[in-house]
């Protein structure tokens, strides 16, 4: 009896485990697949970690993504969203704005959100400074998109997106995190 038992709680544990990994993973993909072509007037470029005035390598992906989008588009103009983390010099915000301009963006394309710490902020507080919109374009990390996109549809905005690549070295961090994040998101809305 005992071993039956550990067989069925073996096999429940495997399942869910396979459902762990699959669905989320299967969202992230599915995400990435809502690909922008320069339907929505703003795009909104999601922060992540800076050292000192430079972007990390995962945000410098963000913003060469942004400045190819905004070459090819260029009436959209850019929510630049991140605050800044207490192991930060500046905020995530402030460095895209230079690495923008740095690059032949125009100042009055960028609009710069800067209070934001999370995936949820920089879409709520990004909202609150642009006009009403019925979608956003949003330029993230390619694991980062499906849970950006379910906080976007939870605040009234359709999207679409413009996926980053995940830089080598963070891909085996974010793999789980993300997983993890997106249950939470589905979970408490935010």
């Amino acid at each position: 009896m005992k071993k039956g038992k550990f067989i069925v709680v073996a096999c429940l544990l495997i399942i869910g485990m396979g459902l762990f990994w699959f669905i989320p993973g299967e969202r992230i993909k599915k995400a990435q697949q809502a690909k922008a072509e320069g339907k929505y007037e703003y795009a909104l470029i999601l922060g992540a970690k800076v050292n000192g005035e430079n972007p990390s390598l995962s945000l410098q992906y963000r913003l060469d993504e942004a400045i190819t989008y905004a070459n090819r588009y260029p009436h959209v103009k850019f929510v630049l969203s991140g605050g800044q983390g207490p192991d930060e010099d500046t905020s995530e915000a402030e460095v895209m704005y230079y690495y923008l301009i740095r690059h032949g963006i125009a100042e009055q394309q960028l609009i710069i959100e800067d209070q934001s710490t999370s995936t949820y902020e920089n879409l709520q507080y990004s909202q609150h400074l642009l006009p009403d919109v019925e979608g956003v374009t949003i330029i993230s990390s390619d694991y980062h998109l499906a849970r950006a996109r379910f906080l976007a549809r939870q605040l009234g905005w359709d999207s679409d997106v413009v996926a980053a690549k995940t830089p080598d070295m963070v891909k085996a961090k974010v793999v789980i995190r993300e997983r993890l994040a997106l249950f939470k998101t589905w979970v408490v809305r935010k």
